[in-house]
């Protein structure tokens, strides 16, 4: 694979790379919190090292918020527990209602779940009416998530994106975690004549229909079909519910692999695995049971993993996409060697590269505890790999030491079709600047490494969910 695994690195020695970060991070949250006015939106990525919005859909105050809440449960600074409650307090009602986006698990776990998490975890004082705060909001929310369900041909469904009913996106399966942290408290949606719906099964469905459609397993779908590529978006017919075709919306085409949609995939159904052992065999029954749905996930999990790994540079940085129209343009042993930012054909994403490692890390762990003998090399190999991309991350010239620079990670890209990422003068492709997302999933990444190699607690979405 083009990807060189570092096969002796280790989390603890990457805490003095985690340390600088954390470092690093202070300084830019702070810098935001100091220059942002909430009334101008909601800080989406940076132009010329500044942050500034994008008004398409505010999906990304949660990042903004959380990332303060990680920079206290990472150091311990009580300047960020405050700024990323009283700012979910103040901002963040709006995301728990908001039935026109996809967003939930990103906005409401990342923010309301983070915050319960270190309070059940025993990190901030208990306060029961603040815990039923958190708790309702995150009930809430994934209800309202749960609500936008298009039925398919099958009986089953998915939670579509905000493009619309036809519409579902490969990112969703990360952000459907809203509906297991709201199912494992409890809750459920109601529907005409008071009908109980199920958010698990609606979060279990929308999990194996994105592994359906949105991943590609070389089985022949159709003359495009590479194991582990992804498609951004499944088209389906409403009327009937019968699927169509694959699309895009940030990526190059459909037939092309947008390495951000991987990533989300990459990092997704390790963590539905992680859940999925959380659960009692009875609630996964109707499934097909427990070991119908790991196989399902799994095979999901692998192939996008092991797709990442063949498509990155050395140091596992991906291009943005993996068809874009100017990779020929780059000498054909680019991705044998570390990764240029600055070259003049096409962008880099490293937002992709820190969702992708936590699903990498997540996905060797959970094959290490849950596979035959014969997977332990699979799992280390994935491991490894996880943490050759932090250690890329955390250093130059990813990792933005510039004070004057509000960004954390380098070399991040939104929207390449649309044209919204900035290019310096000078320069003939984006680069050099930073998202809310890729910023974020950084500190998680950091956090949940940094939490093994001191011993501390797993890292886990629903760990929210779990009593202390």
């Amino acid at each position: 694979m083009p990807i060189k695994t570092d096969k002796t690195l280790t989390p603890k020695r990457l805490l003095p790379a985690i340390e600088r970060m954390w470092e690093v991070s202070a300084q830019k949250i702070l810098s935001i919190e100091k220059t942002w006015k909430p009334a101008n939106g909601t800080p989406v990525f940076t132009v010329k090292g500044r942050y500034t919005t994008r008004g398409w859909t505010e999906w990304t105050q949660g990042f903004q918020f959380g990332s303060a809440v990680l920079q206290f449960d990472a150091t311990g600074d009580a300047r960020f527990l405050e700024i990323g409650r009283r700012k979910t307090v103040e901002l963040m009602a709006s995301h728990v209602s908001h039935i026109g986006v996809h967003d939930h698990g990103f906005n409401n776990v990342s923010t309301y779940g983070n915050l319960l998490r270190l309070m059940r975890e025993g990190r901030i004082e208990w306060n029961e009416r603040e815990k039923d705060f958190y708790e309702l909001a995150l009930k809430v929310s994934g209800a309202v998530q749960a609500s936008r369900w298009t039925r398919i041909a099958d009986g089953t469904g998915f939670i579509h994106s905000f493009n619309g009913a036809h519409s579902l996106f490969v990112d969703t399966i990360r952000s459907c975690r809203a509906l297991m942290v709201a199912h494992q408290l409890g809750h459920a949606l109601m529907g005409e004549q008071d009908e109980k719906i199920s958010l698990l099964r609606r979060g279990i469905e929308h999990g194996l229909n994105t592994a359906k459609y949105s991943v590609y397993y070389g089985e022949g779908r159709d003359a495009y079909d590479l194991r582990g590529r992804t498609t951004h978006e499944a088209v389906f017919n409403v009327k009937n519910g019968v699927f169509r075709c694959p699309a895009t919306q940030q990526g190059y085409s459909a037939f092309s692999t947008w390495t951000r949609g991987l990533a989300w995939a990459l990092c997704g159904f390790p963590e539905e695995l992680e859940y999925l052992d959380e659960v009692e065999d009875s609630e996964l029954k109707p499934f097909g049971g427990r070991k119908a749905l790991e196989k399902v996930y799994l095979k999901a999990a692998l192939a996008t993993a092991d797709f990442y790994l063949e498509n990155v540079c050395a140091d596992g940085i991906p291009m943005w996409d993996t068809g874009a129209p100017n990779l020929h343009r780059l000498p054909k042993s680019h991705l044998a060697k570390t990764s240029n930012p600055y070259n003049d054909c096409e962008p880099v994403d490293s937002s992709a590269a820190a969702i992708a490692a936590q699903g990498l890390i997540r996905l060797g762990n959970w094959l290490a505890l849950n596979s035959a003998p014969a997977q332990k090399q699979r799992a280390r190999r994935y491991r490894q790999a996880g943490l050759t991309i932090a250690r890329t991350l955390f250093s130059d010239p990813y990792l933005a030491t510039d004070k004057k620079h509000q960004g954390l990670i380098l070399h991040s890209i939104y929207h390449r079709p649309n044209g919204w990422d900035h290019v310096a003068p000078g320069q003939k492709i984006p680069n050099g600047e930073s998202s809310m997302w890729g910023d974020y999933h950084a500190r998680e990444l950091a956090l949940l490494i940094q939490r093994e190699a001191k011993g501390e607690p797993y890292l886990t979405f629903f760990g929210c969910c779990e009593q202390s």
